[in-house]
């Protein structure tokens, strides 16, 4: 799962060990599938697994390695009812594991146009918080979701706003600007 080769490396938010269900082709000519989220990308993934392949809920697995034949990106709507419920969890997940990248999105977080700055694309950040978090950060670099939770005062739970954001961008199919998933 390294990063180097593009992010192939993804979380299983589901396994349908008998296919798809709207697959009409008789049971022993279906292939077990997996429904993934890449972890440096966010993009929303359904593998075909290799024959003998140990591929459980949960598992981080290589997109594009031993584990998985075929791999395509799909949308939000196209995954299996239990992969959207686990999404958020699966996100939530990604974050904690690797707080200092996200982190490191309000200490590196630019203007896109003259009227429109990255920060502002999270929820409940407007003008007046944006501008706080730019002026905290010209101080002293965060150094954590603590850290901006004490230094910006109105922005709560800053983690979770970066989840919401996540969230949204993998959902929605037709945001003008991302942050996060790669299109």
């Amino acid at each position: 799962m390294s990063s180097a080769d593009g992010g192939s490396g993804a979380v299983v938010l589901d396994v349908l060990p008998h296919g798809r269900a709207d697959d009409d082709r008789p049971r022993y000519q279906k292939q077990p599938l997996a429904y993934a989220l890449g972890v440096d990308d966010f993009r929303l993934y359904e593998c075909v697994v290799a024959d003998g392949a140990d591929v459980s809920f949960g598992d981080r697995i290589d997109v594009h390695g031993d584990e998985v034949t075929t791999v395509s990106r799909v949308s939000f709507e196209d995954l299996s009812g239990s992969a959207r419920s686990e999404v958020q969890y699966a996100v939530e997940d990604i974050v904690d594991e690797d707080e200092q990248r996200f982190v490191n999105h309000y200490n590196e977080a630019q203007p896109i146009t003259l009227r429109l700055h990255q920060l502002n694309l999270l929820p409940g950040i407007g003008e007046k918080l944006r501008d706080n978090i730019v002026d905290q950060r010209r101080r002293q670099p965060f150094e954590s979701f603590d850290d901006l939770d004490e230094r910006v005062k109105g922005l709560h739970d800053p983690k979770k706003v970066i989840v919401e954001r996540i969230l949204e961008e993998i959902r929605e199919d037709d945001l003008k600007y991302r942050s996060f998933v790669t299109a």
